[in-house]
């Protein structure tokens, strides 16, 4: 029993940090909004994108602490990264010099 409430109280400090984060996030970007997706034995990614347009990710140990974290802060949150909620993002020089380095041929550890 002891070892279920340690995890329990680990799991909620750790969507509590997360969430803390977001909510900056948040402030700095004039409002943000969010879609988490699972990776694999990693956890789950959330991906931010601010009323600006600027975006950013966290990494959390699970859905349901990348859920609870999300919850928490109080943002809108995606099912899926589709094309209108993509299209919010502000790409810049480096991200499209990147992009096209990498269909080019370059960038690619050579």
């Amino acid at each position: 029993m002891a070892d279920t409430q340690q995890v329990d109280a680990k799991a909620e400090r750790k969507a509590a940090r997360l969430a803390r984060q977001i909510s900056t996030f948040s402030k700095a970007h004039g409002g943000a909004e969010a879609q988490v997706a699972y990776i694999g034995e990693r956890g789950a990614r959330i991906v931010l994108v601010g009323e600006d347009g600027g975006w950013g990710d966290l990494v959390a140990p699970s859905m349901d602490i990348a859920r609870q974290a999300v919850e928490k802060s109080g943002i809108t949150v995606h099912e899926d990264f589709d094309g209108e909620f993509a299209a919010k993002v502000t790409t810049g020089t480096y991200e499209w010099k990147r992009m096209a380095g990498l269909q080019l041929g370059g960038s690619q550890g050579r």
